[in-house]
């Protein structure tokens, strides 16, 4: 997972990362993220399934045509994340 940070120009930090659109278990690794920016154990925060139930798997493993360009965006732990089907993400803190 590769992750860059860029200064928004209301000076909002918006980090980016790539996930693996082939793991097991993209909600865990979305998880594990926003541990990692908050600096914290991944199971100290909400279960991702009480966010968005299994929304991010389906993207991932029965994905639609390239052309579409889905993306999933949603809050978790004070971020709005914004997932794209081919696993590029931006975690913007908003609180």
């Amino acid at each position: 997972m590769a992750d860059s940070m860029d200064e928004a120009p209301d000076s909002a930090s918006i980090v980016h990362r790539q996930f693996d659109t082939d793991q097991d278990d993209p909600a865990t690794a979305v998880a594990e993220a926003v541990a990692d920016l908050e600096g914290c154990e991944s199971t100290d925060l909400a279960t991702m399934y009480e966010h968005v139930d299994h929304v991010i798997d389906h993207l991932f493993s029965n994905p639609p045509s390239p052309e579409a360009q889905i993306q999933v965006e949603f809050s978790y732990e004070g971020y709005r994340i914004a997932i794209d089907q081919d696993g590029a993400a931006r975690f913007v803190r908003v609180d």
